[in-house]
């Protein structure tokens, strides 16, 4: 026993004094090669033209001039001090962030009320997923948005459906007061992504809550209140702030179906439509960058807004 505990004693104490072991430095080559192609092409495609339109947001930068035979005055912060006075840039601004508020919540409520429905366990799952999931594929395509004009015309589909019951509807698209219902309906008609994302979730939620509260009386609105959001917060959270940051940059269903005008007296002139006609009909490069970077700070205050106030209604299994 006792030679046992000097030979313990006698490697403790020699650990403490002796040399270091080097701990092998990670050959790295291999990955950083196979990644080269994609550092190259976000520092050429994705950093580098978001650095050039930060300093073009400073000048007054013409698209038909080239930058660098005639480089563009420097103006500071003018272009940011005109579009805080430019009342067509709030006219697009306020409809996107009504487009937004609206048409997110709706999409996210008829995405997990399918999910539910098809979490049932019917037959023929896959093929009513996705049907359900081809909506998202092409939602934001030019022939749906164009098929869309056809539904919501004077004399288009939804008006002949009207027709039957003796109701002459208006031509919704060329009307101020619902033209931009017409485009939130079909950012909601694209909830196959969230829908599969959430029906995904439900599949995470343990059997064994819903029956110890079935054994307990509860029914499906209370098991649906107290187990199934409250188990869902997470995927609700990281659906949403998607679906917020995809809303914002909503483009083709607005030119399409306003034909790029921004429809009857700018009802539908969305934030990007403005964004596109400065920079690339008016050739106001300069202002259209600030614009950008106005975007590019809205869609960030609205994420980290949604991140702080996740701590209040987001639980997470711990």
């Amino acid at each position: 026993m006792s030679s046992l505990g000097e030979l313990r004693s006698l490697a403790l104490g020699r650990r403490g004094r002796g040399p270091k072991l080097k701990e092998k430095t990670p050959d790295n080559k291999a990955a950083y090669l196979f990644l080269a192609p994609w550092i190259l092409g976000i520092a050429t495609f994705t950093i580098g033209p978001m650095l050039a339109s930060l300093y073009l947001s400073f000048t007054d930068y013409n698209l038909l001039k080239s930058p660098i035979d005639d480089p563009p005055p420097f103006v500071g912060l003018d272009n940011y001090a005109f579009m805080l006075q430019d009342p067509s840039f709030w006219n697009a601004f306020r409809v996107t962030v009504t487009y937004v508020i609206v048409s997110v919540p709706l999409q996210l409520a008829v995405a997990l009320g399918l999910a539910l429905l098809l979490d049932k366990g019917m037959r023929g799952l896959p093929l009513y997923r996705s049907i359900f999931y081809l909506p998202s594929l092409l939602g934001g395509s030019v022939a749906i948005a164009i098929l869309w004009r056809q539904v919501f015309g004077k004399d288009g589909i939804f008006n002949g459906f009207l027709a039957i019951f003796g109701i002459d509807g208006p031509g919704w698209i060329g009307h101020p007061d619902y033209a931009l219902g017409t485009i939130i309906i079909l950012h909601v008609w694209t909830f196959g992504s969230p829908m599969v994302i959430f029906l995904a979730g439900l599949r995470q939620v343990p059997e064994m809550f819903y029956e110890a509260a079935a054994m307990d009386g509860a029914g499906r609105i209370r098991r649906f209140v107290n187990i199934t959001l409250p188990l869902l917060t997470p995927i609700i959270f990281f659906n949403l702030v998607l679906q917020i940051i995809f809303a914002f940059q909503t483009f083709t269903q607005a030119y399409v179906v306003s034909g790029g005008t921004g429809g009857p007296a700018d009802s539908t002139m969305f934030y990007t439509l403005f964004l596109y006609r400065t920079g690339f009909l008016q050739y106001d490069m300069g202002y259209a960058s600030a614009m950008a970077w106005f975007l590019l700070i809205v869609i960030a205050a609205f994420t980290a807004f949604n991140f702080w106030l996740s701590k209040f209604w987001v639980f997470y299994d711990d």
